[in-house]
């Protein structure tokens, strides 16, 4: 390993759920106003995932008041509190733009079912 492998791995978070493209997150996210910080929650579905170690991002997209609003967190950023995840998407591609074009029933992304095991 090289020594800029090293360094990255010291940064690497291991609290970081495994998610995909079409979960829906709740991403806790520290807020520092002047001398006071504060927790934000923005929660919406996973457009995708992008690169990889420690440059590793995903973006975010939610509706708020019909405006459709995207932000990009690296994952493994110090003002991430947490990462929960809230459903599991069932989509088949790995980014979603053509979500942005999309309003309604249509916006809508299935939900995945767990495979049941027969007995």
């Amino acid at each position: 390993m090289h020594i800029l492998d090293n360094l990255d791995a010291a940064s690497l978070r291991n609290d970081v759920p495994d998610f995909r493209a079409g979960d829906t997150l709740k991403v806790h996210v520290n807020i520092i106003e002047g001398n006071r910080s504060r927790v934000q929650v923005f929660q919406g579905f996973v457009l995708g995932r992008q690169g990889n170690g420690v440059r590793e991002t995903f973006t975010v997209r939610k509706v708020s008041f019909g405006v459709g609003v995207e932000r990009t967190f690296p994952v493994h950023s110090p003002i991430i509190e947490k990462i929960e995840v809230v459903t599991r998407g069932d989509v088949r591609r790995a980014k979603l733009y053509y979500m942005r074009d999309l309003r309604g029933k249509a916006a809508k992304i299935k939900e995945k079912r767990d495979a049941i095991v027969a007995k």
